[in-house]
């Protein structure tokens, strides 16, 4: 699993990042931890349009998004 740590940076770094994970893997996991809504929104946006699963955990101020994609 691939984590991404983008608490404390603001949108579109959040996005940028997992983007950037998800172009460079054909399946698997990665683990977004974000700290506001409108990133865990935007990730959530763009891991769908990759077609990806996506379970969100709210954890104290934060968010981990787990997104799973798997080869079509």
């Amino acid at each position: 699993m691939i984590e991404i740590d983008v608490r404390g940076l603001a949108c579109p770094i959040p996005v940028i990042r997992t983007k950037k994970a998800l172009d460079e893997m054909q399946e698997g996991e990665i683990l977004t931890i974000v700290d506001n809504p409108a990133s865990k929104e935007n990730v959530m946006r763009l891991a769908r349009a990759y077609g990806c699963q996506i379970k969100v955990e709210p954890a104290g101020e934060d968010f981990r998004l787990t997104i799973t994609r798997r080869r079509t």
